[in-house]
């Protein structure tokens, strides 16, 4: 049976904060579109409720289950007696709220608007089954992203150890810091560094230099060569680049000639619609067949015999390199940057292979964690999607035992 919100719940708008606003924590959350922005000193609603935006992001509402302050651009959605507040705001959660913006500034949502939203419903031992299905779903999604979260703090401090102190290969640990042992160090341009590294600009650790890609001419997509893109770029670092998905693109022999990728070489992109995604790096780990690197991507070849691939690409996706390229590049209705400042890129790196190869041992195994989380998490995402569609739609039903209903 279909019922509409406002047969399920009442509606009420949120108030301004500013009167009862704690500077010290309470237990009382203050809660608007975005999420909890403060602590209050009173509560205006009892939970628990739904939060559903008023004005601004209209599509993440939100759960509470205790005492708490709705601000002014938000609705507090309060569940009927006979209906689960955390079964309510799956369905809110799963229903397209940006359907019912009524506004060509900012977003918004009337009330009336929302009361004529309508959802399958169920008695409520059935609804408080679904909604702690779906709870158990979420809370292997938060730990996911959790351990996520870790395991990048973790890889952002290993980055600046590792890039500035390295491994001691005779004990597997750092150097101890320059302030610690100043008699480990050399001065460079790039500030201390341990006395058995280099500096030099990027340019210098390529086999030929930067390489402009492929020019593909609209007839010549659908069939022949895979093709190294933009998009391609922005996969996880530990992702094979050249996936079975990418583009093909014919092209001659000559043209092949030309532009043959092969294991290890770095691509930048040249051009990007932000600033934050210019001379983006990624490594080609895996050539299942034959591929070329179209146009708006910057190959460099590194040569091994200097520096490991794997711990130049690392390299370059430093908060430091990064910062490097943000600052040369050249913003007029896109961002670009040219090969001569991409090969300026200052890089520090052990003289010894073998510590290079330890550095970029250390970063693939974190980078592998970080995958290994998001796949999780992106498994129990899409069987919290299709548990939504399937449960609360009524599509399969749950078995539950029947429990008194409170009144």
């Amino acid at each position: 049976m279909n019922e509409s919100l406002k047969d399920l719940s009442t509606i009420e708008y949120g108030a301004s904060p500013k009167e009862i606003r704690s500077n010290d924590y309470t237990s009382i959350g203050i809660y608007g579109t975005g999420g909890l922005v403060g602590s209050a000193t009173k509560s205006l609603f009892h939970g628990p409720l739904v939060v559903v935006a008023r004005k601004g992001t209209l599509d993440k509402p939100l759960y509470i289950n205790g005492d708490c302050w709705v601000i002014d651009t938000a609705y507090a959605v309060l569940p009927n007696a006979n209906v689960d507040a955390k079964w309510l705001y799956y369905n809110l959660l799963k229903f397209d709220l940006k359907k019912l913006n009524e506004s060509t500034g900012v977003p918004s949502i009337s009330r009336d608007y929302l009361y004529r939203v309508t959802f399958e419903t169920f008695a409520l031992p059935e609804q408080r089954k679904i909604a702690r299905i779906l709870s158990a779903v979420d809370a292997v999604i938060e730990k996911t992203e959790a351990a996520i979260a870790k395991y990048k703090a973790i890889k952002s401090g290993m980055m600046r150890d590792l890039f500035t102190r390295g491994i001691d290969l005779k004990t597997g640990k750092l150097r101890p810091s320059y302030e610690d042992a100043p008699e480990l160090y050399k001065q460079s341009e790039l500030g201390w560094v341990p006395k058995e590294w280099d500096v030099q600009p990027l340019i210098k650790l390529s086999k030929d230099g930067l390489k402009n890609g492929y020019f593909k001419k609209p007839e010549y997509v659908g069939w022949g060569y895979k093709l190294i893109n933009v998009t391609d770029l922005y996969q996880p670092f530990e992702i094979d680049i050249c996936q079975k998905d990418v583009q093909r693109v014919f092209a001659t022999s000559s043209d092949y000639g030309k532009y043959e990728v092969q294991l290890g070489d770095l691509f930048f992109t040249r051009s990007s619609l932000v600033l934050e995604g210019i001379a983006h790096c990624n490594i080609l780990l895996a050539l299942p067949e034959k591929a070329v690197w179209e146009c708006h991507v910057v190959r460099l070849r590194p040569d091994k015999q200097k520096i490991n691939p794997k711990y130049l690409g690392c390299y370059c996706t430093t908060y430091e390199a990064r910062l490097f390229f943000m600052s040369i590049a050249k913003q007029v209705t896109m961002t670009t940057i040219s090969q001569p400042d991409i090969a300026k890129l200052p890089v520090r790196f052990p003289s010894s292979i073998d510590e290079q190869n330890e550095i970029a041992k250390r970063f693939r195994a974190i980078d592998m964690n970080i995958r290994n989380e998001e796949v999780v998490q992106s498994k129990y995402q899409q069987l919290k999607a299709a548990l939504m569609s399937d449960l609360l739609m009524g599509k399969v039903r749950v078995q539950f035992k029947e429990e008194k209903v409170e009144t």
